[in-house]
């Protein structure tokens, strides 16, 4: 499944303004927004953190890279082109989990 049919099976995002993605002390590590060139992302990490408790596990993210679908090949081909998922590639490699923080819109 392409990324675009994924989106469209999961739950919308429109009730957020962003997501916060959060180190091992609560600290802000990374925020995902809801504007252009970030909705996708907001899409798919918004549903990691409903399905892990609000946490993006290495599990959550290794199922992440399979909803970007074709996005990951281009992601591990051009190193730094798409962030969010230079994100997932290295959580699921790891051990560690990070939490999630929403920010209503």
């Amino acid at each position: 499944m392409n990324f675009a049919d994924r989106l469209q099976q999961l739950p919308s995002a429109t009730h957020l303004a962003a997501l916060q993605l959060l180190g091992a002390h609560g600290e802000v590590i990374a925020t995902i927004e809801n504007q252009p060139g970030q909705k996708g992302s907001l899409v798919v990490y918004a549903a990691l953190a409903a399905l892990y408790g609000g946490r993006i596990t290495p599990a959550a993210a290794a199922l992440g890279l399979e909803w970007y679908a074709e996005h990951t090949a281009d992601a591990k081909a051009f190193p730094g082109k798409h962030p969010n998922i230079d994100r997932l590639l290295a959580w699921s490699q790891g051990s560690e989990s990070f939490g999630t923080q929403a920010v209503a819109a």
